[in-house]
């Protein structure tokens, strides 16, 4: 199905599993239930990807975001939680030196625990979803704007196109992907987790869910950092000491940028919380932290090629689970 750059979507943030606070914006929206999928007389959404994993409804949420996607009432693209949900069953190449794509470690169970346990008996269900994954392209692009889980990379999506059917994936190259190193291991990365950086002096970071980080995600859209604070984007930031260190000219050569006069940008991923707005008047983020009792985000796009901060539309997670 292709986007049609002349009608109104709702670009909406990492659902994980929150299906009723789903439930709730669309019907904030304009959209409703009929035949048993969410319908909008001119509208359409376009989900950013992470509709698995840590929520109480995972499989509700899915049902809805596939049927939405199957009668030409949404679109959805690829988040790397279905990237790794993918990639949990797919072995790696010989001379990877691991046994799947995604390792079975106890991080990558953690976060798909919720998802297995909510599938426990319905495993038929559960493999016609990760067939449905195959079908999510990467990200989607219009003139007048993108959509991408986290980053948008013109020359690494450039490079990695003629390797994928529409956008999207296949087995072949996602069991590529199982190579450290590899081209297409750095894209889907790029794409879908963003960049990064080492954090300093071999300091470590222990994220909320208890994962010791050597790096730290940062932004790719400041024009002009001078320090480690200027340009990370994560929750909790970096320890006041780590933020005022400065960065050297060979970091910041290495920075990637997405430039202030390129189109409008639509990302999640990135556990935001507060006021939703722009980063800047051609990027957003609408991930809200909703699985964690934030905010699940929308924004209402026209024919603008600015952003504007009224049109961005939430639901307060909290307020649904108390319901």
């Amino acid at each position: 199905m292709e986007l049609d750059p002349g009608r109104g979507y709702d670009l909406i943030g990492d659902v994980h599993g929150c299906a009723h606070a789903l439930g709730r914006l669309l019907d904030g929206l304009g959209y409703r239930l009929q035949g048993g999928v969410w319908r909008h007389p001119r509208r359409q959404a376009i989900f950013l990807g992470d509709i698995i994993d840590r929520g109480p409804h995972i499989r509700e949420a899915l049902h809805l975001v596939h049927d939405m996607v199957d009668h030409q009432q949404a679109h959805c693209i690829m988040g790397n939680h279905e990237f790794n949900a993918l990639g949990w069953y797919m072995r790696a190449p010989p001379g990877s030196g691991r046994e799947f794509v995604r390792d079975r470690s106890p991080r990558f169970a953690r976060l798909l625990q919720e998802t297995f346990q909510q599938f426990e008996h319905h495993a038929a269900e559960w493999q016609a979803f990760r067939d449905w994954f195959y079908e999510l392209p990467l990200y989607l692009e219009t003139e007048r704007f993108r959509a991408v889980h986290a980053c948008w990379d013109a020359d690494v999506i450039a490079r990695l196109q003629p390797f994928l059917n529409d956008g999207r994936i296949n087995p072949a190259l996602l069991r590529e992907a199982g190579l450290p190193g590899s081209f297409i291991c750095q894209a889907f990365d790029r794409l879908l987790r963003g960049t990064d950086m080492p954090l300093p002096h071999g300091m470590t970071l222990t994220s909320e869910e208890g994962f010791v980080r050597t790096f730290f995600r940062t932004k790719f859209w400041e024009e002009n950092p001078q320090t480690y604070g200027d340009v990370v984007f994560q929750p909790g930031g970096l320890p006041d000491h780590a933020a005022r260190l400065p960065l050297s000219p060979q970091q910041k050569s290495r920075l990637f940028l997405y430039g202030p006069d390129e189109p409008l940008l639509f990302v999640g991923h990135y556990w935001r919380r507060g006021q939703p707005g722009p980063l800047r008047d051609n990027l957003a983020c609408l991930d809200y932290s909703a699985v964690k009792k934030g905010k699940l985000v929308a924004y209402r796009l026209d024919q603008e090629t600015r952003l504007d901060p009224a049109k961005f539309a939430w639901v307060d997670v909290c307020a649904v689970f108390r319901t």
